[in-house]
């Protein structure tokens, strides 16, 4: 079992569709446990290996603030950090899906080990939004 951070390859050929408005469709991110596997593979929100405990309920928290731009050669997504208040949870990773398209999958966040949190916040923090860091790049 391994997370391994990505962009979706099905979200790279849906956006091409037109499938995807990150401005206004419903984009959520659900936290996993080590033992998932999620990749650029991944199509789809699941709920095996999704984290359990307090504070958090399955399908996770959805996403606000969403900004999409471009600089130069380079568009660009970025959202709000979102908060899991009073949880106590772990997590080693997590999936960014669109729950307004069939839970059609995003992006594939890799934590990079186990992140706790014991009756506290478990706050998922984004990057700075620009063109060389943001969660969601495409070049």
């Amino acid at each position: 079992m391994a997370i391994t951070q990505a962009m979706c390859s099905s979200f790279k050929q849906q956006i091409l569709l037109g499938e995807h408005d990150l401005d206004t469709d419903v984009i959520k991110i659900a936290l996993y446990t080590s033992a998932a596997t999620l990749s650029a593979a991944t199509t789809v929100y699941s709920t095996s290996n999704e984290v359990t405990g307090t504070g958090y309920t399955a399908g996770g928290n959805t996403l606000t603030g969403a900004t999409v731009s471009l600089s130069g050669t380079t568009a660009f997504a970025d959202f709000s950090d979102t908060t899991w208040s009073a949880a106590t949870i772990t997590a080693r990773g997590a999936l960014i899906y669109n729950s307004s398209k069939s839970n059609k999958a995003i992006a594939v966040l890799d934590f990079g080990g186990d992140k706790t949190s014991t009756a506290g916040d478990f706050t998922v923090q984004f990057p700075t939004n620009d063109a060389s860091s943001a969660v969601i790049r495409i070049a």
